[in-house]
Order: structure tokens, then C-alpha cells, then sequence
């Protein structure tokens, strides 16, 4: 900006330099030609010599007030060229402080504006993806804390409701597992909000996850007089948090719970380097028309809020996995995750 001022500035002096020397110069010549004899017979013309000037004196005089109103006008459009953008600037600058999101940075040819623009227009772009991701994880959060919560509940209206004390003892402490397990993923969300998915996910037992989901979700599934069956392959190790997996394969369990039919499947196996978790049930699958948006938030088959899948899937990938739908009717979902060392 101070390169196109001086640029302007300039512009101006010598707008005005030229059109009061100019035609001074042009006079100057014109009295030298001939050896000056047209100098010499104007002034020994037949008017009074001392008047002889004044007529000069006005041109000079009507010559620089021309060069300074050439001058003024030349700044003052310069000075418009630079007051538009900076005006654009403060306005796009209040509407960012306004909340408003989708700025295009300006184009205006001079370096420092167009700079700054861009870092507002940058800015929102940050302030959007700030927003979102809030949004994601206050739903996220919720969705998470859901089913824990539920199944803590179902756990201490049993207690409620019996005078067995073995029964209690039982489901006292399971109760507290649940507990656990709602700190762990509170822990768990509170780590990916500060340092993301960058850390390496530990190696987790499959065995111990699937086992403990089985005994958390059969009160449910016996109340609608259904079974979870846990066949394939054990002793298999993969890469994921223990909350992660936990809250990705109940997703997939509710999510049969709710919209299947019959016993689920949940079947553990290898599948080269990966190990593949299979949930399947004997429902009527997902329709055609949901079966390519189903992993995206508020979609769903039923009046449910739609992102059970959708975080599921996200989890997944959080920790290096992939979850499909690979077969559309009846529905199986898998879960691709690297096998780990048990050591």
C-alpha cells in the first residue's frame, strides 16, 4: 500500500509539474526562436512597459491554479480507490464479528487489504469448523452417554424390584461396571477433543469386549425374546480403545435391537492383516432407497435421531477401522480393525 501511495503521490506532483511547465516551456521557446526578436517586438509594443507582465503573471497564476486542481482531483480519486476496499474490509470485518460464516476474500490489487481479507476470510472458515465440531461432539457426547446410561438403568430397577440378595450382589456389580465404563468413554471423548486421533489406539482383547457387551444387552434382548449368539474365531487381538470398540459394537446391537428380527449374530474372524467383527440379524434389512446414506448423520429408518451409525462409523475410522454395511438384506455390518499383538 505505502508502494501505490508514493506511486499516486507522484502522480499527482507531476500531473501538476506538467501542466504548469509545459506550457511555460512551450512560451520559452517560442521567445528564443529568431534570436528573440519576437520577445523584442512584443515588448516594444506600443503598451506602457510596466503592463507588459500582467498578462504573463495571469497565465502563470491561471496555470497553477490548473496544476492544483488537477493535483486535488488526482488525489481524491486515488483516495476513493483506497477508501472503497478499506470500507469493505471493516464491513466484512463486523459481519464476522456478527457470526456470519461464508466470507470470499477480497480482490482488490492492493496487497495489504487483499491480506487481510484473506486472514478474515480464513478465520471464518476456522470459526465454522470450530462450531461444527462442537456441535458434533455435544451430539456425539449425548449419543455416547445414551446407552451406558440406559443399561445402568435397566441394572438398578432389577435391584429395585428383588429381594435376592444374590440377584442384587449380581447386578450391583454390573451396575458399577456400567459405571466404569461411562468414565472411560467421558475420558475417552475429553482426549479426542485435545489432542484428536493422532495417538496410536492400544491393543484391546475382542473376546473380553464382545463378552461383556453380551452380558450388558441380554436383559434386553430376553425382554423381547431374542438371543445375541457370539461365534468365529477367538483369542483375537485389534487396534481400538476399549470404549471406542464398546460403543461401536452397541451401536450395531441396538441398532438390531430395534429395527431386526430373531437371533443376533455376532461372528469375530481374520481377514488378512484386519480382523473383521460381522453383526448380522434375521430381520428385513435396510431399504434400498437408506442403504447408500446410511453411515450419514440424521438419517434413519425409524424415529431415532440418526447418528448412532453415523458416530459408530466415525469411531471406527478414528481408530484406523472401517465400518460397512455389506450386505443389505438381511443387514450385516462389519467392522474392519487391525489385528494387534497380544504382548
Amino acid at each position: 500500500m505505502r508502494r501505490q501511495l508514493l506511486r499516486s503521490t507522484f502522480a499527482a506532483v507531476l500531473l501538476s509539474v506538467l501542466i504548469l511547465g509545459l506550457p511555460l516551456a512551450l512560451a520559452a521557446w517560442w521567445a528564443a526562436t529568431d534570436d528573440f526578436r519576437r520577445l523584442r517586438g512584443w515588448l516594444d509594443g506600443p503598451s506602457p512597459l510596466f503592463l507588459k507582465p500582467i498578462p504573463l503573471l495571469g497565465i502563470v497564476v491561471g496555470l497553477a491554479v490548473v496544476a492544483v486542481l488537477a493535483g486535488v482531483l488526482v488525489a481524491s480519486l486515488e483516495a476513493r480507490r483506497f477508501a472503497e476496499p478499506m470500507t469493505q474490509l471493516v464491513e466484512r470485518a463486523e459481519r464476522l464479528g456478527a457470526g456470519e460464516s461464508q466470507l470470499q476474500p477480497l480482490v482488490t490489487g492492493i496487497r495489504e487489504v487483499d491480506r487481510v481479507s484473506e486472514v478474515l476470510a480464513r478465520s471464518a472458515h476456522q470459526m465454522t469448523r470450530s462450531l461444527a465440531s462442537e456441535r458434533d461432539f455435544a451430539s456425539d457426547a449425548s449419543h455416547q452417554l445414551r446407552t451406558p446410561l440406559t443399561a445402568l438403568l435397566m441394572r438398578l430397577e432389577e435391584i429395585s424390584v428383588t429381594d435376592d440378595l444374590g440377584v442384587v450382589g449380581e447386578e450391583a456389580s454390573i451396575a458399577i461396571t456400567q459405571v466404569e465404563r461411562l468414565t472411560t468413554v467421558v475420558d475417552d471423548l475429553l482426549s479426542r477433543t485435545r489432542r484428536g486421533h493422532e495417538v496410536r489406539p492400544p491393543a484391546v482383547s475382542l473376546d473380553s469386549v464382545i463378552a461383556s457387551l453380551q452380558r450388558e444387552w441380554q436383559p434386553a434382548f430376553e425382554q423381547a425374546h431374542r438371543s445375541v449368539r457370539v461365534h468365529g474365531q477367538r483369542g483375537l487381538f485389534v487396534r481400538a480403545t476399549p470404549a471406542a470398540l464398546s460403543q461401536v459394537l452397541s451401536t450395531l446391537l441396538e441398532n438390531s435391537l430395534a429395527h431386526g428380527r430373531g437371533t443376533v449374530d455376532v461372528e469375530a474372524r481374520r481377514s488378512g492383516p484386519s480382523v473383521v467383527v460381522e453383526v448380522s440379524d434375521q430381520g428385513d434389512g435396510v431399504p434400498a432407497a437408506i442403504a447408500p446414506h446410511i453411515f450419514e448423520r440424521s438419517v434413519s429408518t425409524a424415529q431415532s435421531t440418526g447418528l448412532g451409525l453415523a458416530l459408530a462409523r466415525d469411531l471406527a475410522e478414528a481408530n484406523g477401522g472401517r465400518l460397512e454395511l455389506i450386505q443389505r438384506q438381511p443387514a450385516i455390518f462389519a467392522l474392519f480393525l487391525s489385528e494387534a499383538d497380544p504382548g
